[in-house]
């Protein structure tokens, strides 16, 4: 990159940041001018809480979304996929290439049914079924969509205990099923790409290329990140927002309250037949929560809608019989439900 470049590359982000800074820090007295004031919305009114709440967490979450996809960017550019193959393929882990295939999955934005070409490729080159599962339990439950949106609605306690949750459902689940010698229920589509597929043996080699120079990459894919996933936020939020501005107070509450005890498994069974990415559905699990839901069940119901899902079967069948298509979303869903009734007791 030639100097001047470099130069005008660092001062705009110098700039930049702390402009997102301060609209992030003034953003709600800024939204409560426009809805109010500018729009002429009254306070009390349906109307008027529900386009507040459009508003301000549209722009709170889009803020959080890119600064995380960016960092979550750089790491990537430094920790490809093929090292990561080639390292588990390689290297004697100990039980470990179980956690690091779920703080994969953690780091990269997928949901549930485009993590499955990720999860091939792992297959293909050879790296153990049940650390291929870790990574395909942990790659939609927890990425930097779910953190910034987490982050901005339901604060830091909330999101470390909902990331470290997820990444050790992920290890743990991973590190059971594949104790469970499950390869003789991949399909046979599968087993003969193992068989034809040659194992890499190359080291990888460290990229060189200066930080300063990958920059510009990085913050454009941050950027095409948001952008993909801004319908689904849009539409999140905007279902959220006629909820919060529109349900009445007890229509979650009636089914999902704190005080019956199958609230959590039958948050979950609801949610499996469900598909949305976390972009989607975390802003629903706010209004959930306003509505009287406890937060651990509308986790729970958020893990299974993102993590279990009809399209992910479906594509799954691609690659396993669907006696371990059973066995993983049985699992999972056991998993899940147990982290709900552990959420709610810490939160």
């Amino acid at each position: 990159m030639q100097k001047s470049k470099k130069i005008k590359l660092i001062v705009s982000i110098a700039v930049v940041l702390p402009l997102l800074g301060i609209l992030y820090y003034f953003l709600q007295p800024l939204v409560n001018y426009l809805t109010y004031d500018l729009f002429g919305l009254k306070v009390e009114s349906h109307l008027g809480e529900a386009i507040n709440f459009f508003i301000y967490d549209t722009v709170k979450i889009l803020i959080l979304l890119f600064l995380i996809s960016a960092l979550m960017g750089a790491v990537n550019a430094y920790f490809p996929v093929d090292r990561l193959r080639i390292y588990l393929t390689t290297k004697k882990m100990y039980g470990l290439q179980y956690l690091f295939a779920s703080l994969f999955g953690a780091i990269t934005p997928f949901c549930s049914c485009s993590s499955i070409p990720l999860f091939i490729g792992f297959v293909k080159g050879g790296i153990p079924l049940g650390v291929t599962l870790a990574f395909l339990i942990t790659s939609p439950l927890v990425n930097e969509v779910a953190v910034a949106m987490f982050l901005g609605l339901f604060g830091i306690k909330a999101t470390l205990i909902y990331a470290i949750s997820g990444i050790l459902l992920g290890t743990i689940g991973g590190f059971i099923l594949g104790k469970l010698k499950l390869d003789r229920y991949l399909s046979d589509w599968v087993k003969e790409i193992q068989a034809n597929s040659e194992q890499e043996s190359e080291q990888w080699e460290a990229d060189q290329t200066p930080f300063i120079d990958r920059l510009p990459s990085i913050i454009r894919e941050g950027w095409d990140i948001v952008r993909k996933v801004l319908v689904y936020v849009l539409i999140g939020i905007a279902i959220g927002a006629a909820m919060h501005g529109y349900v009445p107070e007890n229509f979650f509450t009636e089914f999902l309250s704190a005080d019956k005890w199958y609230a959590v498994p039958l948050a979950v069974i609801f949610a499996v037949p469900m598909y949305a990415n976390a972009a989607g559905i975390v802003p629903v699990i706010q209004v959930f929560v306003a509505k009287g839901v406890p937060l651990g069940t509308g986790i729970a119901f958020m893990m299974a809608v993102v993590g279990l899902s009809l399209p992910e079967a479906t594509l799954l069948k691609k690659v396993m019989k669907w006696k371990l298509i059973g066995i993983f979303f049985g699992t999972i869903s056991m998993f899940i439900i147990l982290l709900g009734y552990l959420f709610n007791w810490i939160l």
